[in-house]
């Protein structure tokens, strides 16, 4: 099955036939994506009719003279829908300046805000304008939400960029164009944990309907075209795509359920963000956000009293840890908060599980504020050098992160009683010289077996 992840389905007159088509070629999911408000409300009305069809709400950079405040607020109302599913497109767009540099500008600027908000991922379009849209992900943080550059046509170091910052690339029917070959040479190379693919129909139709209106159902041309350069089966890409566009989107119904609270042996895991300050290669989520039976995949973050109240008795469980598929030091103050409330309840031990980055991301150090909450700490180190920590554990920091972990771990011993540092044994790591790097850090060393929960 294939996921076509961009398709302007408003634009088609024929829009039964197009889905009937794209179902009968093996596709499974279809994002209809929105150019303005009247285009968003539109594709809002066409997922409603059609169950493989879901959306993203959005305003161009060319149609950014638009965007106003309450232009802002109708697209806000509109992710209230249920099949909403991203922000976009949005971006910058310095080919045909339809819409002022600046107005651009502070248009993508407040709909990056709008999907750290409503934690929704973006869809990013981006035309002759790389290095400020790059510039702007940093600024804003945009790596919280994460999301997508779509119908990518840059090089494969530009392409690295967007996937430091914690985004995706997507290919589209640009991709067999004769001329693409930077494309082609990125679509080669880039980890395929980051790759989607897509139609942009109606344009962009691939060799051999160049020329034709595009539709989703020859998304499957993307997907031929990057197992011949990967030189992998069409069905492998197929595989990959779907599961990559399944970890970015929401597209469970609605009586698929979060887990916030989940039990494993006689530990109670608590699951507060889905958001990360770096993007670790080996992450389980690029593959799946269930664990066992429980679906970690969250669409709003829970407030302290819905964490609380997931927990139920803490006297139950030998341990409560924060972990879940995130960063739960990114909601620092939720787990003092959380922390403080069970232990009032008689909870016997709380860990947390971290990558040990948070005074980084905070400009301050946060761990004398967890003494006396929390009684044990886990911190992934990952490598044994700066380098190597950079390309297993990419993030906006680069090679900064790593001895920012090690200040962390080395601080922890002053707040935290039982402190451990973590190497998850992936090719590239040195397990023997992280342990010796523990070790003088005077805490506890624990080598995790890639692939292992728990």
């Amino acid at each position: 099955m294939l996921i076509d992840t961009h398709a302007h389905l408003e634009m088609l007159e024929d829009i039964p036939q197009v889905i009937e088509r794209a179902r009968d070629t093996g596709i499974e999911r279809i994002v209809a994506v929105s150019s303005d408000l009247i285009s968003s409300n539109k594709t809002v009305e066409i997922a409603e009719d059609f169950p493989m069809v879901f959306t993203a709400v959005g305003i161009h950079p060319h149609e950014a003279s638009s965007f106003d405040e309450e232009v802002l607020s109708q697209i806000e109302d509109l992710c209230n829908e249920q099949k909403v599913v991203a922000i976009g497109e949005t971006g910058l767009d310095y080919h045909y300046m339809h819409s002022p540099r600046d107005i651009q500008i502070n248009s993508f600027r407040r709909h990056i805000e709008l999907a750290k908000k409503l934690d929704l991922p973006l869809i990013i379009h981006v035309r002759e304008a790389h290095d400020d849209v790059l510039k702007m992900l940093k600024e804003e943080a945009a790596w919280e939400t994460m999301g997508v550059i779509h119908s990518f046509t840059g090089d494969y170091e530009t392409a690295r960029k967007y996937i430091d910052e914690g985004f995706y690339i997507s290919f589209s029917g640009i991709l067999t164009f004769k001329n693409a070959e930077d494309i082609r040479q990125a679509a080669r190379k880039i980890p395929i944990e980051r790759i989607l693919i897509e139609t942009d129909s109606p344009y962009l139709a691939p060799i051999p309907f160049r020329g034709k209106r595009n539709e989703p159902s020859y998304v499957k041309y993307v997907a031929e075209k990057i197992a011949e350069l990967r030189g992998l089966s069409s069905e492998k890409i197929e595989e990959e795509t779907t599961t990559n566009a399944k970890n970015l989107f929401i597209f469970e119904p609605p009586e698929a359920t979060t887990s916030i609270a989940y039990k494993l042996r006689d530990s109670l895991y608590l699951n507060i963000t889905n958001r990360c300050t770096i993007a670790c290669v080996f992450c389980g989520k690029w593959r799946s956000f269930m664990i066992r039976d429980f679906n970690l995949r969250i669409k709003k973050e829970p407030t302290v009293n819905e964490v609380l109240d997931a927990a139920g008795n803490p006297t139950l469980y030998n341990e409560i840890v924060f972990v879940g598929w995130g960063e739960p030091l990114l909601r620092v103050d939720v787990v003092k908060e959380v922390s403080k409330k069970l232990k009032e309840k008689g909870a016997k031990r709380i860990r947390v599980d971290t990558d040990g980055l948070a005074n980084l991301v905070y400009k301050r150090n946060v761990l004398p504020g967890l003494k006396g909450l929390v009684d044990a700490i886990s911190i992934s180190l990952n490598a044994q050098d700066a380098e190597t920590y950079a390309k297993v554990c990419p993030s906006k920091y680069r090679e900064q992160a790593y001895f920012a972990v090690l200040d962390f771990i080395k601080d922890a011993k002053n707040y935290i009683p039982d402190v451990t540092a973590s190497v998850v044994t992936i090719p590239g790591v040195d397990v023997e010289k992280c342990r010796g790097i523990v070790e003088d850090l005077g805490v506890k060393f624990k080598p995790r077996i890639y692939g292992r929960v728990g």
